[in-house]
């Protein structure tokens, strides 16, 4: 018997963390047929021994499907939602990365109730200590809700309109517009709706334009603080606000001026330069690789303004002088 919110099958998208995926994919697995019917798990052309570990899985519920070349995650989440909905026809699809894993009985929670109020539900998302991981908190567009807005102008910042710990330790959910693809689930309905998120993206922001566009296309999307999510991500910091590696700021910042554009929609012409202004400022935390940031930068900033996502990986990566001491990885 499924619960009661419907079939599911999870996504997890992975590229050279086999560490982090012998992790989530067992935690997914914990959970009975019932409650989760299948995982799919994308390799993103993988070099370490991914490929090998999973392909001595014998879970007949894991199916693998491994992309001839590094999609990123965003082209990962797209070829996976594709083929879950293709191949499964589920109620719902589950999301994430696979550094990222439901805490135990999250999947159960969220089977324990007819889900289909909304069109998507987003978890509460944790750093493996417990913390509210910031990066994946849902929030609320301050250009589509007034009030919003004015909390934001009044000095609140990122919590003006992101969802803080007040929303999280609620009875009942909180209707928002945007969130991350970590404890991501989309109905059949929802993905209808929107279809599928742009692979071309490559990496970052794909999520928040997805779930943007679902709630500007009349979709509905609730957070349930009772879903525990756990985030054990790695490529920044509190204590050195740089990515590793660099060349990933390329990609955040090119792909958040899209966010940027689609979430203040008239209102771009202003926060176009206020964003280029505070973005460029963050080569204080840049030492030792300034010139290599602030082109990174310009070029993000060039690309987003133009949504050019076409430029090639590889192409990238070289602007990237500081590779070398990454070994090369995603």
């Amino acid at each position: 018997m499924t619960g009661k919110a419907g079939r599911m099958v999870a996504v997890v998208v992975t590229f050279n963390r086999l560490d982090q995926l012998k992790v989530t994919l067992p935690r997914l697995l914990e959970s009975s047929a019932q409650v989760l019917e299948a995982v799919l798990v994308i390799d993103n052309a993988s070099t370490d021994d991914t490929a090998g570990w999973l392909a001595a899985q014998t879970d007949p519920r894991l199916r693998v499907h491994r992309c001839a070349t590094n999609r990123g995650g965003a082209g990962g989440f797209e070829t996976g939602m594709m083929l879950a909905a293709r191949d499964y026809d589920p109620d719902w699809v589950l999301v994430m990365d696979d550094d990222a894993r439901p805490e135990p009985g999250a999947l159960e929670t969220f089977q324990s109730r007819d889900r289909s109020e909304a069109e998507a539900w987003a978890a509460a998302v944790y750093h493996p200590g417990g913390r509210i991981c910031d990066m994946n908190r849902p929030s609320i567009n301050p250009f589509w809700h007034r009030e919003v807005l004015l909390r934001t102008l009044r000095g609140k910042g990122r919590d003006g309109f992101h969802l803080s710990a007040p929303h999280y330790a609620a009875d009942a959910p909180t209707e928002i517009d945007g969130t991350s693809f970590v404890g991501f689930f989309i109905s059949r309905a929802g993905l209808a709706r929107v279809g599928y998120p742009d692979g071309s993206l490559f990496l970052y922001g794909d999520d928040v334009l997805y779930t943007l566009s679902l709630t500007r296309a009349g979709g509905r999307i609730l957070f349930d603080p009772a879903i525990h999510f756990e985030h054990d991500f790695s490529t920044m910091t509190e204590e050195d606000r740089r990515f590793r590696p660099l060349w990933k700021s390329y990609y955040h910042y090119r792909n958040l001026l899209m966010v940027y554009r689609m979430a203040s929609g008239p209102f771009f012409v202003l926060v176009l330069p206020a964003a280029a202004l505070k973005w460029l400022a963050k080569v204080r935390h840049h030492k030792g690789e300034a010139r290599a940031f602030t082109l990174y930068v310009l070029r993000a900033l060039r690309d987003g303004a133009l949504r050019r996502t076409g430029v090639d990986h590889d192409t990238v990566l070289s602007w990237d002088t500081t590779r070398a001491q990454d070994g090369g990885k995603r």
